[in-house]
């Protein structure tokens, strides 16, 4: 099996979990041969941990992205730098594994599509949801369930320190210069403006809330029902923490909600309902490794009525992922987790935020 020299930039707490872990258990099909963040502590952690040669450790992306001997990128870094990580990687036509959200604005967006198309190599978004076996049946059951008449989407979770804390080690540089953490504060400012105009803090706070845990439930709404039509009605309260919207499809509505709370639980699913069935989808927390994610069915049939619910496998949905991005680097198959998918995830951040502005 080809082997994947794979170059990490951004080693915080998702790459330590979850990332890291994966590749190294995966050793017949990748290599951690470089890494790169701004700590040089976490740096000297890490490249010990996974035996990462010092020549290969590096605090400024374009100098691992430079390194021949790679062939492809995961940036795992803050979203504020994604687009700046993924332009650098495809400049010297590295393919590229880059986690949600692609990028906070359209034009990264397209200038992120552009310089994959200049490459001539893959760019994969870290839907990791998209790719857990109990969704992708899901989305063959709702394919064959006749009309559809009333959809919900559902992400309520207790904060992920408290799932974190319980369950992993994860190593916290105190050696991050203050004038990176200004400029990361410069940047995500700079970039919800053009993304959304002047807006006061809370709907900053909506918008940030989209991109990140939102941009799960959304992305997987579209390729289990599409895109909707419009966005009939939006509001976000308790400091943009807490957001609802209701979604108008051809012949029914869909309801979307989220939240992040201080409960010690994790309730994320999808379900969709026609007339004599429901097909439904439930996550668990992602930062303890091989929870399962499972499939429930509710039918009627005549006079009598089913459940059933179904775990696939206990593979996590991550491992599902990286496994399908080593598919399309060593096999050229195109992922369904596009940038060009992502995009249409930016257009429905704006349609939600300028249905609460309408709303009030």
């Amino acid at each position: 099996m080809t082997r994947v020299k794979v170059g990490v930039i951004g080693l915080g707490e998702v790459a330590q979990i979850i990332h890291l872990p994966i590749l190294a258990s995966m050793e017949d099909r990748f290599e951690i041969a470089a890494i790169c963040d701004i700590s040089p502590s976490l740096l000297r952690h890490i490249g010990e941990r996974y035996r990462v040669p010092e020549a290969m450790r590096f605090t400024d992306m374009e100098s691992l992205c430079a390194v021949r001997e790679l062939d492809a990128v995961f940036v795992l870094n803050s979203d504020e730098y994604h687009t700046a990580a993924t332009l650098a990687a495809l400049r010297h036509r590295k393919h590229v594994l880059l986690e949600k959200p692609m990028c906070l604005t359209l034009a990264d967006a397209d200038a992120i599509i552009r310089a994959r198309d200049e490459a001539g190599t893959q760019v994969m978004i870290g839907y990791m949801r998209r790719y857990a076996p109990a969704f992708t049946e899901a989305v063959a059951l709702v394919r064959e369930m006749g009309p559809i008449r009333y959809a919900r989407v559902r992400d309520l979770i207790g904060p992920n320190a408290y799932f974190i804390g319980q369950s992993s080690r994860v190593f916290r540089p105190d050696d991050i210069p203050p004038e990176a953490l200004e400029e990361r504060k410069r940047l995500a400012a700079r970039q919800v403006a053009e993304a959304i105009g002047e807006a006061p803090p809370d709907l900053v706070s909506a918008y940030r809330l989209l991109n990140g845990l939102s941009s799960h439930d959304l992305s997987a709404m579209r390729e289990l029902i599409g895109m909707p039509n419009r966005v009939i009605s939006a509001a976000q309260w308790n400091g943009g923490s807490f957001i609802h919207a209701l979604f108008e499809f051809d012949g029914y509505n869909a309801t979307f909600e989220t939240g992040i709370h201080r409960i010690g639980r994790f309730d994320a699913h999808l379900e969709v309902y026609s007339d004599t069935k429901a097909v439904k989808v439930q996550y668990n927390t992602p930062y303890i490794r091989h929870l399962p994610t499972v499939l429930m069915v509710d039918e009627t049939d005549g006079d009598a009525f089913s459940v059933t619910e179904s775990r696939p496998t206990f593979k996590d949905p991550y491992t599902v992922e990286i496994e399908t991005f080593h598919d399309a680097v060593t096999r050229g198959l195109a992922p369904k987790t596009t940038p060009e998918d992502a995009k249409q995830d930016l257009i429905l951040f704006r349609w939600i935020i300028d249905a609460i502005r309408r709303n009030g």
